[in-house]
């Protein structure tokens, strides 16, 4: 078979899992196939040996799940016309029609890879889906900075306006460094391609852990605030804060799981009733300034608990940072915008960070002018409500939107979390299972680890936001100063135009982000700051174990070069004997002469640990066909190409699974055979990778154990491994 080399084109996420052969590695091929050739017989008896014919089975692209497993139905072309391929044995039916509706239901149909650039988010729905978090701050944020000064005095609550301003130029200057990330690193990640591309891997690890930190640590901050709201306006269901907070998990789970449109339509709607909220707010304080000639009301006094000095002023400073949390969101979702992706990543930060100064700013001048100071049993924006609007509708207007915005507020980490572990993950620092997405085109793993990972630290912390808020900043201002020092060392080095004026912005941000991190990880150490501090060294040791791990596996299948003197491979096919189709489907058979032999060996790439598999089957003497799946055309040609570098020594079937779920449409491939031949005793051969380590386990998908279960009904076919050992 001769096949040209295929183009390259852009590709989706999910074929990063499988990169192309090298050309080095196509060179191997060849060497290798040379050999098959000496040991194999023509290919034409091979191919007349076949006892079924794979060509009358075609799939022209219709895969979809039928429930909650991955075994699906598949439409083949039969007398040209698409018939669904059912199971042969009503048992191989994995969910009934019930599970079937509920995850159309919760989930939503599966999308074709084709939908990828339709499941984009345009600049109105990226706004509230990737500046929620942002968003929601404003309302933590000055109660935070005013709350630490309080300790001070009346006269630290005077500094108030001073640290405001600051605040704003940290805001301002970390956010036109962000642009400048967007457009330098479109491909999503943020701190950590910043960081590691310019520092080197150990801190573009740091930056990462740092992030996953703040990403897991916003929702579970995010969902016990909710929690808080709602049972500080109804009493009764106190007792019930636990199952409260699951159900809203419950609820961002699901939504994320149903993809980026989805989740956006249904969680962008609390972000403008927020903001139309604030806008009301400071409209009224400032109408109610103007008429006494914007002079401030003097505030009541306020006893000082502790001296005024340096430590404290940095305290209030790092407090009220937390409102910047989320402003990284936008440069780790930049793919998920529509085309052009950097350009509309941009926008949409610069919309956000404006949203974001002219609230935070308009809170504190309004705060400052109606002389409010922080109470222990009245929130700030509370405050502000009731003396705009006293307890009329419009007070319980912008508490209902505050609570929303704080709870939705969580949903940016869904957003941010998945994509920066599928960035880990193409960088072998994370399992392969973060690079696949999902029916909906999300990436559902990302999606659940999140959410596993948050419900237990709200559990762990029993729903306390007093314990959790103080690791909020650590975890970004790490990635916040990371990045910027890399742009530092980025602009340094490609000194084009401008780079001058870039550089200082990037390093008075990393400079300001550093002072606010020092300060929030030494101020808050013995506040719960010291968790941070121990889980991002075991991250970042955790990642460089998968690495180390996965490098390991990559160079023990990596093909080498024939060994000279190494004994040839003959195979010596055997002439199939007859056998009626009862008895193989009865399974009666008592001897060797009445068995008829079909070897199938999944092939996902030409590496040792699939050649070996492939030399396995042919050295039993019983005819083989290799099956390759591939979740898209261009992979399918790549691969083709390369069997064709390889010498084309046994009979390959292409199978596309656009849906991405690679061993359903293996399972109906093997069902269609076997309904070919019923006779035919299938023997699937399946190239299994043995870790030294129980816990390497956990970085492989068991795709034996899964096949075993899923054709475990259906007589006639075994399915076996030839295990490859990678060393320790």
């Amino acid at each position: 078979m001769s096949a040209a080399r295929p183009k390259r084109t852009a590709t989706s996420p999910a074929a990063d899992d499988l990169p192309p052969l090298s050309g080095a590695e196509l060179r191997l091929v060849r060497e290798i196939g040379s050999r098959w050739a000496d040991a194999m017989e023509d290919r034409q008896a091979w191919g007349g040996a076949l006892p079924v014919d794979p060509s009358a089975i075609s799939f022209p692209g219709r895969v979809r799940p039928t429930g909650w497993g991955r075994v699906v139905e598949v439409e083949a072309l039969r007398d040209g016309e698409p018939t669904v391929l059912e199971p042969a044995d009503p048992e191989l039916a994995e969910v009934s029609r019930w599970g079937r509706l509920l995850r159309r239901l919760l989930i939503g149909r599966p999308l074709l890879s084709s939908a990828l650039v339709e499941e984009r988010m345009r600049k109105l729905v990226a706004l509230p889906v990737v500046g929620a978090d942002l968003m929601a701050s404003v309302a933590y944020g000055p109660e935070a900075l005013l709350g630490v000064l309080a300790l001070g005095g009346s006269v630290a609550l005077g500094l108030a306006p001073l640290l405001a301003a600051a605040l704003v130029a940290l805001m301002v200057t970390v956010g036109l460094s962000y642009r400048q990330t967007v457009r330098a690193y479109p491909s999503g990640a943020g701190s950590y391609t910043v960081a590691r591309e310019n520092l080197g891997v150990l801190p573009g690890l740091t930056a990462a852990a740092g992030l996953v930190g703040d990403y897991v640590l916003n929702v579970a901050v995010s969902i016990s605030t909710g929690v808080a709201a709602v049972t500080s306006a109804l009493p009764p269901l106190r007792g019930s804060g636990l199952w409260l907070g699951a159900a809203m998990f419950a609820i961002l789970l699901v939504g994320n799981l149903r993809g980026v449109r989805q989740s956006g339509a249904a969680f962008a709607w609390p972000t403008y009733v927020f903001l139309a909220a604030m806008a009301l707010l400071i409209g009224a304080g400032l109408w109610h300034a103007a008429g006494r000639g914007m002079a401030p009301v003097p505030a009541s006094p306020v006893r000082a608990l502790e001296p005024l000095g340096v430590l404290l002023v940095l305290r209030a400073f790092a407090s009220g940072a937390t409102a910047m949390t989320g402003i990284e969101a936008v440069s780790n979702s930049v793919p998920a915008f529509r085309p052009p992706e950097w350009r509309n990543g941009r926008t949409t930060l610069t919309w956000m960070v404006v949203l974001l100064v002219l609230t935070f700013s308009g809170v504190m001048l309004t705060l400052h002018l109606e002389g409010i100071a922080p109470r222990p049993d009245e929130s700030l924006l509370s405050q502000l409500a009731h003396h705009a609007f006293g307890n009329g509708p419009l007070y319980g207007y912008v508490q209902a939107a505050t609570l929303l915005m704080l709870l939705f507020g969580a949903n940016t980490s869904y957003h941010g979390l998945p994509r920066l572990l599928f960035t880990l993950a193409r960088d072998h620092h994370a399992p392969r299972a973060f690079l696949r997405l999902g029916d909906r085109l999300a990436f559902n793993n990302g999606v659940v680890a999140l959410t596993a990972t948050s419900f237990a630290v709200y559990l762990g912390f029993r729903g306390n936001l007093q314990a959790l808020i103080p690791l909020f900043a650590v975890g970004v201002f790490l990635a916040f100063t990371l990045s910027q020092l890399g742009m530092v060392v980025h602009w340094w080095r490609q000194r084009g135009a401008g780079w001058r004026r870039s550089l200082a912005l990037n390093a008075m941000g990393a400079l300001m982000s550093s002072l606010v991190l020092v300060t929030a990880a030494a101020g808050k150490f013995l506040e719960g700051a010291w968790l941070l501090v121990i889980a991002i060294p075991l991250l970042i040791w955790l990642a460089t174990r998968i690495r180390a791990h996965y490098d390991r596996v990559a160079e023990a299948v990596r093909l080498r070069p024939p060994v000279p003197g190494q004994p040839e491979l003959t195979v010596q096919p055997r002439a199939a004997s007859h056998v009626t189709p009862a008895a193989a489907h009865e399974e009666v058979e008592q001897s060797p002469g009445e068995i008829r032999h079909l070897a199938v060996v999944p092939v996902s790439r030409l590496d040792l640990a699939n050649l070996r598999a492939l030399a396995y089957a042919c050295s039993l003497g019983m005819p083989v066909l290799a099956v390759h799946i591939s979740p898209q055309q261009e992979q399918a040609d790549r691969f083709e190409y390369e069997w064709g570098e390889w010498g084309d020594h046994v009979p390959l079937a292409i199978v596309l699974a656009p849906y991405r779920a690679l061993l359903a449409p293996l399972v109906n491939y093997l069902i269609e055979l076997h309904r070919q031949a019923p006779d035919v005793t299938l023997t699937i051969v399946l190239p299994e990778l043995v870790v030294r380590r129980a816990w390497h386990r956990l970085l492989h998908a068991n795709v034996a154990a899964r096949l075993r279960r899923a054709l475990r009904p259906l007589r006639g076919v075994v399915v076996t491994s030839v295990p490859f050992h990678l060393p320790a």
